[in-house]
């Protein structure tokens, strides 16, 4: 009689698995080990924070970097060529070398973003950020250069003018240099401080340049500073680049 009692199985008769108890380890083990794709499924797509992984946002921003990188460049052939047509010798050699040598940056700054992208990984990147850093050092100096000479120039216009003018006291600008007969160190900062003061975007420029000449001096380690400095240097750098494109007449003709 099997009331009450279990049904005794045969030998070699095997109990029957739970169904339920099964699927559950399976999902258990599906979920901590993650899902398992079917054979010879795809794999699926690297998470957007692989470093394989390329978005087409990035894609895009990479490819307008590059184009903004060759207007660059191609910006700074034009202005070397409009540079060549200027009628002053001093002038037209200083524009020419700096634009030349500032298109040499942006094409050394285009090498180095070849190489952050990963398309030309092979690039030593010290070797070109070194040649950039020259390539706008100099640069730098070429238009300083450029600066002191519209300086001299000038100075030396005041210094004949007033020699022609010395009798005339109806020119107000004339009384002013009148004053500054005295000959010696004083005099002459008196004269360039009216001259600085008559040419504004003279005097933008060469503060341009000066703070921009902060960073590649300490880079090549002719000057070391502590980096406050050249973040300070920037940031005028910066301010007089957005003033001088909010009001182009206080910028430097070329």
């Amino acid at each position: 009689m099997t009331t009450g009692r279990q049904r005794r199985r045969p030998a070699g008769e095997q109990r029957p698995q739970r169904q339920g108890s099964a699927g559950g380890a399976e999902r258990g083990g599906a979920e901590r080990g993650g899902r398992r794709s079917p054979p010879g499924a795809a794999p699926p797509p690297p998470p957007p924070w692989s470093a394989s992984w390329t978005s087409p946002t990035a894609a895009r921003a990479a490819s307008g970097s590059y184009v903004f990188r060759l207007g660059n460049t191609v910006h700074a052939l034009v202005a070397a060529r409009r540079t060549t047509q200027l009628p002053d010798v001093v002038p037209r050699v200083c524009l020419t070398a700096s634009n030349l040598t500032r298109a040499l940056y942006f094409v050394c700054d285009t090498v180095l973003w070849l190489k952050s992208v990963g398309l030309q990984p092979d690039i030593d990147a010290p070797k070109w950020r070194n040649w950039a850093t020259k390539c706008y050092y100099f640069s730098l100096l070429m238009n300083l250069a450029r600066d002191w000479y519209e300086v001299s120039w000038r100075l030396e216009h005041a210094v004949q003018k007033e020699k022609i003018k010395e009798n005339s006291s109806w020119d107000k600008r004339n009384q002013e240099l009148n004053c500054l007969k005295c000959d010696g160190l004083h005099g002459f900062f008196l004269l360039l401080f009216q001259i600085l003061k008559n040419h504004p975007p003279l005097v933008l420029d060469m503060v341009k340049n000066l703070c921009d000449l902060s960073g590649p001096l300490d880079t090549l380690g002719i000057y070391k500073t502590n980096p406050g400095v050249i973040g300070f240097c920037g940031l005028l750098s910066s301010l007089v680049g957005i003033l001088t494109l909010a009001s182009p007449h206080l910028k430097l003709k070329q």
